[in-house]
């Protein structure tokens, strides 16, 4: 993720919104304690998906690979009056924090954390979501789209991470996880069905509206 200059991403985050203090200790406790701590979202992205959400002023909000909980108390920032957001991680090992982190923000009420496969749970979902937030393994996020397309209000928001891949996208060199980006990217581009652009934020975004 390091092919934006540091002093441009620092100058970004300066004349941007503060993060919480809690926000603060989670992305220093991850940092710290838990493997691939690159993965969380942080300061600069956090503050985007909160904006985003607030924007929306979402119902309904699905987050596809939760980590340790920093993205998902973004989104919830946003969430309309008797909101809810479901976040969907397949790694237990982080259950006992994640669930911490969101008690301590006072969000267990309008979080509702679930530990599993999201190709298994998606189906179950009887919700119409305003807001997704995609940030799981890459090579299904083409299964992951397909599977919440239908869940999608139209006129619904989908934002997919790191769709730029350290920048490996535009490289000679192609790893499975690259092509899968790839391809998925090339697969919005190409869907009628759907507004689009590709933000070149962090690792970026590809922000989608459902407009049919």
């Amino acid at each position: 993720m390091d092919f934006i200059p540091e002093e441009i991403d620092q100058y970004a985050r300066d004349h941007s919104s503060e993060e919480s203090s809690l926000l603060k200790k989670i992305h220093r406790d991850t940092h710290a304690e838990v493997l691939m701590p690159r993965m969380v979202s942080g300061h600069l992205q956090g503050r985007f998906l909160s904006m985003i959400s607030n924007m929306i002023k979402p119902k309904a909000i699905l987050e596809i690979g939760t980590y340790t909980g920093y993205s998902a108390i973004c989104l919830a920032e946003g969430l309309a009056e008797g909101g809810r957001l479901i976040t969907i991680d397949i790694n237990e090992e982080l259950e006992a924090r994640v669930s911490g982190y969101f008690k301590e923000a006072g969000l267990e009420q309008k979080i509702d954390y679930r530990i599993g496969d999201a190709v298994e749970l998606i189906p179950g979902l009887k919700e119409s979501f305003d807001l997704v937030f995609l940030d799981a393994d890459k090579e299904n996020y083409q299964l992951y789209f397909d599977l919440i397309f239908d869940k999608m209000a139209v006129g619904g928001f989908l934002l997919a991470d790191n769709v730029l891949w350290s920048g490996k996208v535009v490289g000679a060199k192609e790893d499975k996880d690259t092509k899968a980006i790839k391809s998925f990217n090339n697969r919005i581009t190409n869907d009628l069905r759907l507004e689009k652009m590709l933000l070149p934020l962090r690792d970026g975004i590809m922000m989608v509206r459902k407009i049919s």
